[in-house]
């Protein structure tokens, strides 16, 4: 057992004190939200569902859900309870789809971000000492500047990098002494082969955790970063419109993510009918902001797909744990009738030996028939064999990946540097069907 020191009351309330502060600031949410944002009046009173109606914390199935089609239709301030003049910070979404998503934060829901994003990094052993480089955006995505200001208030020495110029990256380790990497999996995957290209060997900077999150990631993905940069890596989890990083984050124990509870109250529902699950049971993760002033959210559907975790954790923290996030409904594809999830793919392809971990989905459609085509590069260290063995190779991809999807796809096995690589978000499917990139 790890009990860690310094922890916060939050994290460490019994499981009943807890429910009932979630319960007091329920209520208190309610009320306000039905005074002051319009949006969230209607809907409530299309419900049938007054503040005081919600007596206890399995009562809030009552209430609407807000989709992220709400905050597009209410754009940019239309979801806001407070004046725009109470707004210190706005950020967005890239609404490359669409009208973007717009959050705003007061200087309490600033304070009140950087605080949990404290938690998560102290959660994975990050504190005073350490050097961390931020390899995420820091425009109007939220990753930048969360990690940084969590970052500097357990007080470590941040490097605000941002992502890009990936051989400068490498030199700042170098010459700073970087011991923490805060980025997506896949950049940071991407940091290790630059610098293998510059004569650096990942392993011996000084380089001992990374904090990963903005993608969906699976294990295999992790035992690859921590093989070739010789590190433990950690998962977080958070979005923009709850409050970004700091929602939930990975332990020493590295059994689930602990969600902030008292301040984020959490459910699992069927992402079909929109009923509320049993613990335990996998479905859509949705998040209702306790605390938050200028964009609170109630019932936020988030898209993700995961499970909650209730057994207690060995490193004394009581609040309730996600499993890693599985994959997102928005993500599924659907192929000859079959569901297809990119994290399935990738657990598969990161469990085989003689493959890199950069693969590309193609969907594509052939007459009436879909076609799945997986493209994965071979492993940097290069293909020896003989061609007998090259084909053996792609024998035991296209096996492994049919008996996980129940689909037999097309298997092509790409030079390692073949496919591109991102400095952001990872993009791996490509679904020709809809003629763009998912």
């Amino acid at each position: 057992m790890r009990v860690l020191s310094g922890l916060r009351r939050g994290e460490t309330l019994p499981r009943e004190e807890l429910r009932e502060l979630q319960l007091v600031r329920l209520k208190a949410l309610l009320a306000r939200v039905y005074e002051r944002v319009p949006f969230y009046r209607r809907k409530m009173d299309e419900a049938g569902v007054k503040p005081e109606d919600i007596r206890s914390l399995e009562d809030i199935r009552h209430l609407p859900f807000t989709t992220k089609e709400d905050l597009r239709e209410n754009y940019p301030f239309g979801l806001f309870a407070v004046p725009l003049k109470d707004v210190v910070r706005l950020h967005a979404s890239s609404g490359t789809t669409g009208k973007p998503t717009v959050v705003g934060y007061t200087r309490r829901d600033l304070n009140l971000w950087a605080e949990l994003v404290a938690r998560i990094v102290r959660m994975a052993g990050v504190g005073r000492g350490d050097v961390a480089q931020i390899c995420f955006s820091y425009a109007l995505f939220t990753g930048g500047f969360g990690l940084h200001a969590g970052l500097e208030r357990v007080g470590a020495t941040v490097i605000p990098a941002a992502a890009g110029n990936t051989e400068r990256h490498v030199r700042l380790m170098q010459d700073f002494g970087t011991t923490v990497l805060v980025g997506t999996p896949s950049y940071i995957l991407h940091i290790a082969e630059v610098a293998r290209q510059m004569g650096v060997d990942p392993r011996c900077l000084r380089v001992r955790k990374a904090l990963c999150g903005a993608e969906p990631w699976s294990e295999g993905m992790r035992a690859e970063i921590e093989r070739v940069w010789g590190i433990e890596a950690y998962d977080n989890y958070g979005l923009s419109e709850i409050i970004g990083p700091g929602v939930a984050g990975e332990c020493l124990e590295r059994r689930g993510l602990h969600i902030n509870e008292d301040h984020f109250l959490v459910e699992v529902v069927n992402p079909e009918t929109g009923e509320p699950l049993p613990v335990g049971e996998k479905g859509e993760l949705v998040f209702t902001t306790l605390t938050k002033e200028a964009l609170p959210l109630i019932r936020y559907r988030t898209r993700d797909l995961s499970r909650l975790l209730p057994d207690p954790c060995p490193c004394g923290r009581t609040t309730i744990r996600m499993e890693r996030v599985m994959g997102r409904t928005d993500d599924m594809l659907i192929i000859r009738g079959v569901n297809v999830f990119p994290s399935q793919i990738e657990e598969v392809l990161t469990g085989i030996p003689g493959l890199a971990p950069h693969y590309q989905i193609i969907v594509d459609r052939k007459g009436y028939l879909d076609e799945l085509e997986i493209q994965v590069e071979l492993a940097q260290e290069g293909f020896t064999g003989s061609y007998e063995d090259l084909e053996s190779l792609e024998e035991t991809v296209r096996h492994r990946l049919q008996s996980v999807l129940s689909i037999t796809p097309k298997v092509k096995l790409l030079e390692y540097g073949s496919l591109t690589r991102s400095t952001g978000k990872a993009k791996r499917v490509i679904d020709r069907r809809r003629g763009g990139e998912g």
